[in-house]
């Protein structure tokens, strides 16, 4: 039996077992290929691992930067073809022109030169820089789909010299990628226009411009997003595709009139991340064990709620990811579909010609699913449908605007569904929002006040002589103390008393009361408080994040 790549490099001494199993499972969540995820993390050298690939493909490998090619092979084939192709002819022996890629799956661009150019045409492998690197220096420097210009369908020279407008919507997008901003928010004023990223979760002052682009501004993002440039009265939504630095990024933009002009909102999501796993997510592990069991029941709601941008989709794709086998049928109806996930078939809601949620989760019922994920219960009538899919044997993933987790049962009968139907469908709802993470260079410790102890809960007895940790700030988070976030999570089980109460009709509060009592809610900040102690964050955090009421020390 032959061996694998990782069993290949395994063998060789070129990876170790546990930096094997670190690549798979990055892998498996970002849907790659063990090649593409072991380039990513840089576990291997480049040309030890496309060497060793190489092997396993059955292909030869060639080191582009080793010698020069004759003139004459290069011209074998045109510049164009080259570069579009992204291959290199190297060698012509015995009428066979042997022409180096970086993939293996691109053998059938093999077979198409073969039929262009009449000549046998054979593969070698190389890696993706030397080639790179061999077709600026044989073929020239070229536009390229990584140029920002390219995927906003302008030409270089335009945006070089004949649209500035266009040069600062480059920069500005460029500046949020390298800022790691999740947001772009750009506001008209009375004298200028204002630019605000959102950067952990926090809005930063980026730059004002005069009042007098803001005009061409809009316009020219509202062509990219392919919205109406005339309609001025009325919100706009659209989406617009970028590649900048080879990272695919997909940009919701919503507008808004306001009384100075209209306001722009961009959301960035950069698909060339791989997704957050459950852990990294900041599941500890009882209740990464807790999910993991509500994840694996044959039937039921479960519900993820909290604020827009608080990470409910990432913890919804965990789920998936970690049920997603060949033996289950997962299908999902997303507006928008943020991540492709390799075995799941994920559809994208389209309201304008009535393809909404409501209408997918009818439809996906006849294609015998395992697991359904709505990735939004937003009315009564796909309510209903989840809930019905929930009691017919499906287990249904869904999300919520609400601000906890008891709140979840009480606003699915506030938009229409009868009690006993909720009563009957939920088996949990987990409530996260995300803290940021102290900045690991310039976080100090320091013994917390009596009142911080209370705001987490603690008994001060229980914890004297423990330090927190708070935020200080450095040229590495930028003076702001954090850099990154970590979600926190409230979790509630249903249980029989908590359903008897939902099926009466009790009020919010009486939910809330019984399912403390019982030990069926786990609250925010409960988990914020084990973070707090673990020095992932700060008290001022967990406090702004769960509302608790802080005293004047705080």
């Amino acid at each position: 039996m032959s061996q694998t790549l990782g069993e290949m490099l395994v063998a060789s001494g070129a990876l170790t077992e546990a930096a094997l199993r670190e690549a798979q499972a990055y892998q498996r969540n970002g849907g790659l290929r063990l090649d593409e995820a072991l380039a990513k993390l840089a576990l291997v050298d480049e040309t030890t691992l496309y060497r060793t690939y190489a092997k396993e493909q059955g292909l030869p490998f060639v080191d582009l930067d080793k010698g020069r090619i004759a003139p004459e092979v290069l011209a074998r084939v045109p510049a164009e073809m080259a570069r579009d192709a992204g291959l290199v002819p190297v060698l012509e022996k015995a009428g066979r022109l042997v022409v180096a890629i970086e993939d293996p799956t691109k053998r059938i661009l093999v077979d198409q030169l073969r039929f262009a150019l009449g000549i046998d045409v054979a593969a070698a492998l190389a890696t993706p820089s030397a080639l790179k690197r061999a077709l600026a220096r044989y073929y020239g420097a070229a536009p390229t789909d990584t140029s920002v210009a390219r995927s906003m369908k302008v030409e270089e020279g335009d945006a070089e010299s004949d649209a500035p407008i266009v040069r600062l919507v480059t920069r500005t997008f460029q500046q949020a990628l390298e800022a790691r901003s999740s947001d772009i928010h750009i506001e008209p004023g009375r004298t200028a226009v204002r630019v605000r990223f959102r950067v952990d979760g926090m809005l930063r002052d980026i730059a004002e411009h005069p009042l007098h682009l803001h005009a061409p501004l809009v316009s020219r993002l509202k062509i990219m997003a392919s919205m109406d440039i005339a309609e001025r009265r009325k919100p706009q939504d659209g989406r617009i595709g970028l590649t900048i630095d080879g990272r695919e990024i997909d940009v919701r933009c919503s507008i808004l009139p306001s009384s100075h002009g209209e306001t722009i909102v961009m959301r960035l999501l950069d698909r060339s991340r791989s997704l957050i796993s459950l852990k990294e997510l900041g599941f500890e592990d009882d209740d990464y064990r807790w999910f993991r069991r509500q994840i694996r029941r044959p039937n039921g709601i479960v519900l993820v709620t909290g604020p827009t941008g608080s990470g409910k989709t990432t913890t919804l794709y965990g789920a998936l990811t970690e049920l997603n086998r060949p033996d289950v049928k997962i299908i999902t109806a997303e507006d928008p579909v943020e991540y492709h996930i390799s075995g799941i078939n994920q559809v994208q809601v389209n309201a304008k010609i009535g393809l909404t949620f409501a209408r997918i989760l009818k439809a996906m019922l006849r294609a015998a699913p395992n697991v359904i994920l709505v990735g939004e219960i937003r009315d009564k009538e796909t309510a209903e449908i989840a809930i019905q899919s929930a009691l017919t044997g499906h287990l249904v993933f869904s999300t919520l605007h609400t601000n906890d987790a008891p709140s979840a049962l009480t606003r699915l009968v506030d938009i229409g569904v009868q009690p006993f139907l909720v009563s009957a469908s939920v088996q949990a709802v987990v409530a996260q929002r995300l803290v940021r993470r102290l900045c690991r260079e310039c976080a100090e410790e320091y013994p917390p006040t009596e009142a911080e102890i209370r705001a987490l809960g603690f008994d001060p007895k229980n914890v004297a002589g423990r330090k927190f940790r708070r935020a200080r700030g450095c040229r590495s988070c930028e003076g702001s103390g954090y850099r990154g976030r970590i979600a926190v999570f409230e979790l509630l089980e249903m249980d029989h008393a908590i359903r008897e109460l939902v099926f009466e009709g009790s009020g919010l509060q009486a939910v809330r009361e019984r399912a403390a009592a019982s030990g069926a809610l786990r609250p925010l900040v409960t988990d914020g408080a084990r973070k707090v102690l673990r020095g992932d964050t700060s008290v001022n955090e967990v406090v702004r994040v769960t509302r608790l009421a802080a005293g004047e020390d705080l």
